[in-house]
């Protein structure tokens, strides 16, 4: 019997893209496999089995397919976090700091009501500046947020501590040395 996959033996790593030096974890060949993207989803809920969520956050762009599958599986509302100027409406925005500058994500200021459980998503958690800034958003809205979900942590930029060190749960699927 050929052994099982895991999660990780789906993703690809481009090398030096998108600069030399950076080692990229490639999820979209996890998303192209029906089996790999169906593991992926039911793992990331795993952890959570039994908890009430009332909206999934998904950060932009890939947290958006993770975050749709998640929430349809749990039947619930999804909400995007994306990059300023990019949700029509009335919004709030949140800077954060990248290794090369500055950048700022939004939400729209009624998607979600004050006391919602929240589950937040992304594909990959390395420096945690997104995923800060996302928790910050659904915090200003009222929101609560019960866990922080990835598929890939790179451990050695330090975003798990950073977001336990605000007091979130934060489960990934696997891990990856190095940049």
């Amino acid at each position: 019997m050929p052994p099982t996959k895991t999660v990780k033996d789906y993703i690809r790593t481009i090398v030096d893209f998108p600069h030399e030096g950076i080692m990229f974890r490639d999820v979209t060949t996890l998303f192209a496999d029906a089996r790999g993207f169906r593991m992926a989803i039911d793992q990331l809920l795993h952890p959570y089995a039994g908890m009430r969520f009332d909206k999934v956050v998904g950060l932009e762009a890939r947290g958006f397919i993770l975050g749709g599958a998640i929430a349809h599986q749990l039947s619930v509302g999804f909400v995007p976090v994306r990059k300023k100027g990019k949700l029509p409406g009335a919004v709030i925005s949140e800077e954060y700091t990248l290794e090369y500058g500055e950048a700022v994500v939004e939400i729209h200021d009624d998607a979600i009501e004050a006391g919602e459980k929240i589950l937040l998503v992304d594909d990959l958690l390395a420096t945690g500046g997104t995923a800060e800034a996302g928790l910050k958003l659904i915090e200003r809205l009222g929101g609560e947020t019960i866990g922080c979900a990835f598929i890939i942590d790179l451990p050695d930029l330090g975003g798990r501590q950073k977001l336990e060190a605000m007091g979130m749960d934060v489960h990934a699927l696997c891990a990856f040395d190095g940049l």
